[in-house]
């Protein structure tokens, strides 16, 4: 007995170690994936067949751009006990608080809808019997039902599951040739073109990866996450945790944006190898970029496509949802969080549902879907930059965050993203009149 103790206890010792690995990845992981929704995948479509290679560097030039406002908005969450909105109410004045909800309202119905809608084209592409508004109706209803019966620590266990959807389009590049050399290279070396359809392609992209609806979702969670473990609470009443949970912090953040802008460069890959070598440059959908990939790579790389757009829309579109819900009802004071039963915070799930209601109803009215996802991501671009203004000044406030002030590199960084954000909006407005 007494020789197979050590085993046995060092077996303990892997799967303890196995369970701390996983329990780090929560808000940043489900954030990140959440980032590459169908709108996501039909903005990096676009570029990729638009631009060839000629975007591919985006993805690794966003990624510690993107990083650290994800890291910043899980901070203000963690050390204050708050969302970003509650911290806004509290601080500031409601002529600020106001226009930055709706604005990210609106952008996030608008892209909840256009998800939504390429979620309904998508599953009638894999079942062509199927009636597409009916499926877009069956979605609303499946993630509506399950948000408000099955508690988060459950559903967020869901949701890290959901995000192995994404591997489709890993697996979409190696059924196809790609010539590593020029990929390798234009992921390195940035080409800029000086035109309106790069100005308003680059906004889109970085719109759609550094998006509103994600600060105040990561946040929010950061909040959930500690509310749901008893041991743990807001850094500012529990100082001794901060080096743990901001490690914590920094790794599920970095592993989750590293998940999301990896997905992101081979979507933008699979359409350079495949439809911009084929003269298929006018691609607007995801939808339409999965039935442009089927006679030139094939049926399986078709199923894996759409099967990603499927799979990312029923993991973003509950993320946008309740993105919206906490924002305003942290605003507004309500009771928030979805591990409450609706019991106690109907007015939290009553937005959180009308949310969703709206976008079907945009569907159901026939919105523009190509029109709609494109935009949606310009949108989210141009709303990014006073939110995340906003919210670098609250990091750097110690009236808000204490000791717990972001540190010097993360600062710097945070700021070159929001400039950069700035810039890209304002070319973007500056080309309109060009060709």
């Amino acid at each position: 007995m007494e020789a197979t103790r050590p085993g046995a206890n060092g077996h303990k010792r892997d799967r303890a170690v196995r369970r701390k690995w996983y329990q780090v990845l929560g808000p940043g992981l489900v954030t990140g994936a959440a980032d590459d929704d169908p709108s996501g995948i039909a903005t990096y479509s676009q570029v990729g067949a638009q631009f060839g290679y000629g975007m591919l560097w985006v993805s690794l030039f966003a990624y510690p751009l993107m990083t650290a406002i994800q890291e910043i908005s899980g901070r203000i969450g963690r050390t204050t006990g708050r969302g970003i909105a509650a911290n806004v109410r509290r601080f500031y004045t409601p002529w600020l608080l106001y226009p930055l909800l709706f604005v990210t309202v609106v952008a996030n119905t608008i892209n909840l809808a256009a998800d939504l809608g390429a979620m309904g084209e998508g599953l009638k592409l894999l079942i062509p019997k199927l009636p597409e508004i009916g499926c877009v109706v069956g979605f609303t209803t499946v993630t509506l039902l399950s948000i408000i019966f099955v508690p988060y620590s459950q559903y967020a266990k869901w949701l890290k599951w959901l995000t192995m959807a994404l591997f489709a389009y890993v697996a979409t590049v190696f059924v196809v040739h790609v010539p590593w050399k020029t990929a390798i290279f234009h992921t390195i070396v940035p080409h800029i073109q000086m035109t309106r359809d790069f100005a308003v392609g680059l906004t889109a992209v970085l719109g759609t990866t550094i998006s509103p609806y994600l600060f105040f979702w990561q946040a929010s969670e950061e909040v959930e996450e500690e509310r749901d473990a008893p041991t743990q609470m807001p850094l500012l009443r529990a100082p001794r945790q901060a080096i743990s949970e901001l490690r914590r912090i920094r790794a599920d953040t970095l592993i989750g944006m590293g998940f999301s802008e990896l997905i992101a460069f081979f979507i933008i890959l699979t359409a350079a190898v495949t439809l911009h070598r084929h003269g298929v440059t006018d691609v607007n959908t995801a939808s339409q970029a999965a039935e442009a990939l089927r006679p030139i790579a094939g049926k399986y790389a078709f199923d894996l496509f759409v099967a990603g757009i499927v799979g990312t829309g029923l993991l973003a579109v509950p993320v946008l949802g309740a993105s919206s819900a906490y924002a305003i009802g942290e605003a507004l004071r309500w009771p928030v969080g979805l591990e409450h039963k609706p019991q106690r915070s109907k007015r939290f799930y009553g937005l959180l549902a009308a949310t969703l209601v709206f976008g079907l109803a945009l569907n159901l009215i026939h919105i523009d879907p190509i029109k709609a996802l494109f935009w949606s991501a310009v949108l989210n671009g141009v709303v990014s930059v006073p939110i995340m203004i906003v919210m670098m000044i609250m990091a750097s406030n110690p009236k808000i965050m204490g000791q717990f002030v972001i540190p010097r590199v993360l600062k710097i960084v945070g700021w070159i993203a929001t400039v950069l954000m700035a810039i890209a909006a304002v070319v973007m407005f500056a080309t309109m009149g060009k060709s």
